[in-house]
Formats: structure tokens, sequence, C-alpha cells
């Protein structure tokens, strides 16, 4: 398993921050709907648990929201190592435009 963490600065603050991303999750969700199977997501105040599969892999995961910052950490299948900073960038893209 490949590690990915990264973290996200924010200005929204807390409620805002949690609003965006969880519109976001469900816009994906509805969005990747073909490709993507057992979703599993577990709100805990302001922590997400997440886990799908994908083409055959599974990723899981947690999105820690905070006042200014949104902390991304997830296990990413070996097949997926070598692809670890392609999807990094593109997490990292979406989360900068969602928290915007």
């Amino acid at each position: 398993m490949a590690q990915l963490t990264m973290d996200v600065s924010h200005q929204l603050g807390l409620e805002e921050a949690l609003k965006r991303l969880r519109d976001k999750l469900e816009s994906v969700r509805e969005q990747f709907d073909g490709q993507v199977s057992d979703f599993r997501e577990e709100w805990q105040e302001n922590e997400l648990a997440f886990g799908f599969s994908a083409v055959g892999m599974k990723v899981a995961g947690k999105v820690a929201v905070e006042p200014s910052s949104v902390r991304v950490a997830a296990e990413l299948p070996f097949a997926a190592a070598m692809f670890k900073g392609l999807i990094e960038q593109r997490i990292r893209d979406e989360l900068v435009a969602v928290l915007a």
C-alpha cells in the first residue's frame, strides 16, 4: 500500500468548508457512479472515513476538516502507487477549487 497525505489550507471556517466538501462528495459520487463501487462514507463531526473500489482496486482513507485546513490521508493499493503523484495532484486541485 502507498500512503497519500496532504494538507490544503482555506479561509472558509469549519462549517462552510464542511458544507462545500459534503456537496462536492455528493457530486463526485454521482459523476463516477458507474466506475466506483462499494462506496463507504462515515462522518463523525468534522472527520470523514471513506472507502471505495475502482477498477478492482480498494481505496480507504480519512478526511479531517479543520477551521483553516483540510487533511487527507489515504491508502492506495500497490497497483496505483505508480500514479500516486498524479492522483495527489488531482485531489489537491479539486480541494483547492472547492475551498477557494
